[in-house]
């Protein structure tokens, strides 16, 4: 494996700009041992939800992270929530510590919350120009990504005080009733509606499960910090924004529909957001074989897991896409998005057609 280049980030979009000074006294209280300043603020273009920034003061680098702005999911972007539950997970997880989180909306227009920062490697759709993997090295890799899912999955949440953020009773009916609501809210005229796959969803739906755990419900590889070292290793987990206690298999399958591998044919390819489709990686039937014989979970109702994780992601992409055609975002990125829920759609169509469920 060649060097790793670390993650970098870039200069703030004028849509998402505010004054860092406004927020220096507020840190100032709450972080012990901050500088003055200078002060300097950039953002990561990586990530399509909530907004995340470089802040350095006075030569420390931290990490803001902020909700977008426009139409929003309702209890989406809970700033509060996000900085609590990594407040207890990371003693007992490797996931950023929270440093302080500011509920006053005043200071740059929304709450938010300040973590610290962790260096290493983030991979997005492609591998930056000076990595490369052997295979031997993609495929532990992989399965360092679901060893770190699985221990999450397996975490003691009670023991970690995670008792209260998360109603594991009724989480798959919530889950599927609460998705398709978001759809039917952000539809447009240029995607397809969904209704027989919402249909299928709902009829197909299983019931919760009786070894609940805490989930991460957004686990892909650009959320995730790769050892700079040795660019396989995982040194901790991002964008804790949707996780809760519930059914680890809808985990699963959330992480599985991002999974684009080497031989899914080209509508596939289009949409792929991270480099699952490297010689060496397992495929996507291959990861839920390893993560049953580790867990000891029985799989049998793969597809629907697979089919819910499309069209959950495709809900979530429509939801911003929504944001875009109202022009609540100016982001050019958002513009294919549309592109991408029916591609989402049509592949969970596929599978429902082969499906014996």
């Amino acid at each position: 494996m060649s060097t790793a280049p670390l993650d970098q980030p870039g200069a703030v979009r004028d849509e998402n700009s505010f004054d860092p000074l406004r927020i220096l006294p507020f840190l100032k209280s709450r972080i012990p041992g901050l500088a003055d300043g200078p002060i300097e603020l950039k953002q990561f273009q990586g990530g399509a939800s909530n907004l995340t920034y470089l802040l350095k003061i006075g030569g420390r680098e931290t990490i803001l992270r902020r909700p977008p702005g426009g139409t929003k999911a309702k209890s989406a972007h809970d700033m509060g929530r996000e900085f609590r539950f990594m407040q207890r997970l990371s003693p007992h997880f490797p996931c950023p510590r929270p440093l302080a989180y500011c509920e006053d909306e005043s200071l740059i227009g929304s709450t938010f919350y300040v973590m610290e920062k962790l260096q290493g490697v983030i991979l997005r759709r492609d591998l930056p120009k000076g990595l490369s993997y052997a295979p031997e090295q993609a495929r532990q890799l992989c399965l360092n990504l679901i060893d770190t899912l699985i221990k999450l999955h397996t975490l003691d949440y009670e023991q970690a005080g995670l008792s209260d953020l998360g109603k594991p009773a009724g989480y798959v009916e919530r889950q599927v009733s609460g998705w398709c609501e978001r759809f039917e809210k952000a539809i447009t005229d240029d995607v397809p509606r969904c209704e027989a796959l919402m249909a299928w969803i709902k009829a197909k739906r299983p019931a919760d499960s009786a070894r609940p755990g805490i989930i991460h419900n957004d686990y892909r590889f650009d959320n995730v910090v790769l050892s700079p070292e040795d660019g396989t290793s995982i040194v901790g987990v991002l964008d804790w924004e949707m996780a809760t206690l519930g059914d680890p298999l809808l985990d699963l399958g959330n992480s599985l529909a991002y999974w684009v591998q080497q031989d899914d044919p080209e509508m596939m390819q289009t949409i792929r957001m991270q480099p699952s489709n490297l010689p060496g990686m397992l495929r996507r039937d291959e990861i839920v074989r390893y993560y049953g014989e580790k867990t000891g979970r029985e799989i049998g109702n793969y597809d629907f897991y697979y089919v819910f994780g499309l069209f959950r992601l495709a809900v979530i992409a429509q939801q911003i896409y929504y944001r875009y055609k109202l022009g609540q975002t100016r982001n050019p990125r958002f513009q294919a998005f549309g592109m991408f829920v029916t591609v989402l759609a049509q592949v969970a169509d596929g599978v429902i057609q082969k499906s014996t469920l």
